[in-house]
């Protein structure tokens, strides 16, 4: 997946997170606690694996998406992204 400058590295960090499954379940239970958390949280990962993006790059990565579970995710930790 490559990533377009709207969105920096969102997309591959994206494809990433959504590689490791307990990481994906880890982050959307985290998102229905801590919404704000589960977003700086995504973004430290970004650092961590040379993958920098910002709260607004993620929020309008999450938002392009046509995807079923992660639209639902998105509605579910609405308050915070």
């Amino acid at each position: 997946m490559t990533s377009t400058p709207a969105d920096g590295h969102a997309a591959d960090l994206y494809a990433r997170i959504s590689a490791d499954a307990e990481l994906t379940q880890s982050l959307f239970r985290q998102a229905l606690q801590d919404p704000k958390g589960a977003l700086a949280r995504i973004v430290e990962l970004g650092d961590s694996l040379g993958l920098p993006v910002t709260a607004d790059e993620v929020r309008h990565h999450l938002a392009s998406l046509d995807d079923g579970a992660t639209k639902q995710w998105v509605v579910k930790a609405r308050g915070g992204l």
